[in-house]
């Protein structure tokens, strides 16, 4: 059997002096869609950053497709195959949204993403706006464009941030049936997401996170039975 996509053992991390991740575990199998839930605060955004190394220190194991990264510098990791989306997209302002896809070069040794007419398939609206500026893009747009900018890297496990957050329904059911696509194509994907109504039907297993500590897992199937159980881990 293959090695996981993703297995974290013991996963402690800190900015500075606080200790936010309190020996995080959790597996992600090739071809899963999974999502961390949690309030706020919870630790969500600092699990996807510690895999990255993006946090000040950490200790513990992250193994990406087999390979120990806890000592990688942050470059080598992503050359292991992982795409990372940031709450805040970092698209370039000054760059036209053609010329964002163009940026990023492919990671490692498995070789180009998808080409540009894949993309343009996948996002016809970034089509229609390949030649304006960045900014003159919607956050809807500037949403699919940071992540289709992934996915011309050829990483195969995406980590995706928030990715629904403030956006028109239209462009969040988009957003859906692109992960639906990638799943189909064998991507691996970890969502941070509030929008549970978006990541309910999507995501083929759940972690809810609370204080850095994953505190209840459980499959999709077993979503009604574990309501009330979500209701207080996630109502305000």
């Amino acid at each position: 059997m293959s090695a996981p996509a993703l297995e974290i053992s013991g996963l402690n991390a800190w900015y500075g002096e606080s200790h936010i991740l309190h020996g995080v575990n959790f597996t992600v199998q090739k071809g899963e869609v999974v999502t961390l839930l949690g309030r706020n605060g919870a630790g969500r955004t600092t699990t996807l950053r510690a895999i990255l190394g993006l946090t000040g220190s950490r200790t513990g194991s992250v193994r990406i497709h087999g390979t120990e990264a806890i000592d990688m510098p942050t470059f080598k990791i992503a050359h292991l195959g992982i795409g990372y989306c940031p709450e805040e997209r970092g698209i370039f302002a000054s760059l036209s949204c053609e010329e964002n896809l163009l940026l990023p070069p492919p990671v490692g040794a498995l070789g180009g993403g998808m080409s540009l007419s894949e993309i343009y398939e996948m996002f016809p609206n970034l089509l229609e706006r390949r030649h304006s500026p960045g900014t003159r893009l919607s956050g809807g747009e500037q949403q699919m464009l940071a992540v289709a900018r992934i996915l011309r890297t050829g990483a195969n496990l995406l980590l995706l941030d928030e990715i629904s957050e403030g956006l028109a329904p239209v462009i969040v059911q988009a957003l859906s049936r692109m992960i639906k696509t990638l799943k189909s194509k064998g991507y691996t994907i970890i969502m941070v997401e509030q929008n549970f109504r978006f990541a309910a039907p999507l995501a083929d297993r759940f972690y809810v996170m609370e204080h850095g500590q994953i505190v209840e897992h459980f499959a999709a199937t077993e979503l009604k039975e574990k309501q009330s159980v979500l209701n207080e881990l996630l109502g305000v």
